[in-house]
């Protein structure tokens, strides 16, 4: 049982088509890990439109898999870009958000039986 992620937007509007939902899982598996490990570099070294770039990359696959904890938290991140915020603060929310990300990774892999 899923508990990082939902499927029941890919389902609704792929109208229940499983071979849908496993191109969205893929997808995610595949960019996702990237861009949240390309965030960190751009949080390092202040590099808020990589961060901006990477957070809105990410921000639909994490609406459709009902990630709704790491969408927030991704939208947080986007705000700190535009404010130029302080950095203290991001991090623990960046690190949160990998934390997400990581478990759902785990899930979906195991969930759709991927390497």
């Amino acid at each position: 049982m899923a508990l990082q992620y939902n499927l029941s937007k890919v389902y609704e509007i792929s109208e229940n088509d499983i071979d849908f939902a496993y191109q969205i899982v893929n997808l995610f598996l595949e960019e996702v890990p990237v861009e949240i490990k390309s965030m960190k570099v751009g949080i390092d070294e202040k590099d808020y439109s990589r961060v901006y770039t990477s957070a809105h990359k990410i921000k639909p696959s994490l609406d459709l898999l009902g990630m709704d904890l790491a969408y927030d938290e991704n939208l947080e991140i986007m705000s700190w870009t535009k404010s130029e915020g302080k950095r203290k603060e991001i991090k623990e929310i960046y690190k949160s958000l990998k934390e997400r990300v990581d478990l759902a990774v785990k899930e979906l892999k195991k969930d759709f039986k991927l390497a």
